[in-house]
């Protein structure tokens, strides 16, 4: 017997809601702001430099064995890896100069700059090598990051959003009409800086996976207010005469059921790596958590809600989906 657990339609009123959406996410944006500005991102090797290593894991090389046997703060955690081998995971920046060589103190300042992570890698090597017997075999990864190619990192980081984001504009702009594409990409901007917000709060982890879930979740929250949209423009053109109001909250009842088992089938996904996948994959898969549930809910109280507020011109003919492109009846 098959038990349903959703009604086959609701009838909820979305758009009166809208007045508390909005001023709830002012409020995020706000504390957003303040927490970028105040306490910033925790960059990670890859935008503020240094080094990232992987060893693997043995009875003596563990957690504990190599922050003792690092000479300066340096960031242990354990993990295990795609091959499900325990790992050792260590990042660190530039080592105090006194601990360098001489031949390191003898450099000109620009020199130092340019070499710090070469020298400090070098020292940390020596030390597991010398005080826990890590063989170069053990060395799983070991990649440094110089202050010039991780400012170019995060600038081409911050392009990409950009770029997604006009390119989300236009096509939103040429699929629909300019009404829809400033309500969609307020949406994403809402969504990203909020992310942004939260992992200033939290001081995770910022770092080029970070960048990607964050161009991920332009892609969700994208693709789900682009189903509401199409629903929005189907039923207006259905019902004429029926009010903005009543047409949005038709047609976000109308899908969602379908919002809500996309978005809770990836969140059980997404949840399984952040509990299970270690400190490695903890900071992507937490963005993407997050990313989920802001996009489903801008999608229903920021875009849609942009969209009533500026009025539905459908006079202009919908663009034809490509033939056969929704797959076979």
């Amino acid at each position: 017997m098959l038990i349903k657990f959703w009604p086959e339609q609701t009838s909820l009123k979305f758009m009166n809601l809208r007045m508390a959406g909005i001023i709830f996410s002012v409020a995020m944006l706000a504390a957003s702001a303040f927490f970028l500005t105040t306490r910033g991102l925790n960059f990670g090797v890859d935008f503020a430099g240094g080094t990232a290593m992987e060893i693997e894991a043995t009875d003596s090389v563990n957690e504990t064995s190599v922050r003792a046997a690092i000479p300066f703060g340096a960031d242990v955690n354990a993990a295990v890896g795609a091959d499900a081998r325990r790992i050792v995971v260590i990042k660190f920046g530039d080592a105090p100069e006194a601990l360098l060589d001489d031949e390191f103190r003898a450099l000109s300042p620009e020199e130092k700059v340019e070499r710090a992570s070469g020298a400090t890698n070098e020292l940390v090597v020596r030390n597991l090598k010398q005080k826990l017997g890590v063989t170069d075999a053990q060395i799983l990864r070991n990649d440094s990051v110089g202050p010039k190619v991780s400012q170019e990192l995060f600038r081409d980081g911050i392009t990409a959003l950009v770029v997604a984001l006009a390119l989300m504009l236009a096509y939103i702009w040429y699929r629909f009409e300019w009404q829809f594409s400033i309500g969609a990409v307020a949406a994403l901007a809402h969504d990203v800086t909020i992310t942004l917000g939260v992992f200033a709060f939290l001081q995770l982890e910022f770092n080029l996976t970070t960048i990607a879930a964050l161009l991920t979740i332009i892609g969700y929250s994208m693709n789900d207010t682009v189903v509401v949209f199409d629903r929005v423009r189907e039923e207006k053109r259905k019902y004429k005469k029926m009010a903005d109001r009543d047409v949005i909250d038709l047609a976000l009842n109308s899908t969602l059921s379908r919002t809500l088992l996309t978005s809770g089938t990836t969140l059980l996904a997404l949840l399984a790596i952040f509990f299970l996948g270690g400190p490695v994959l903890r900071g992507m898969s937490f963005a993407l958590i997050w990313g989920i549930v802001i996009g489903t809910y801008s999608s229903v109280f920021i875009a849609s809600a942009i969209v009533l507020s500026l009025g539905m011109d459908l006079t202009r003919k919908p663009i034809e989906d490509t033939p056969g492109f929704q797959g076979a009846p």
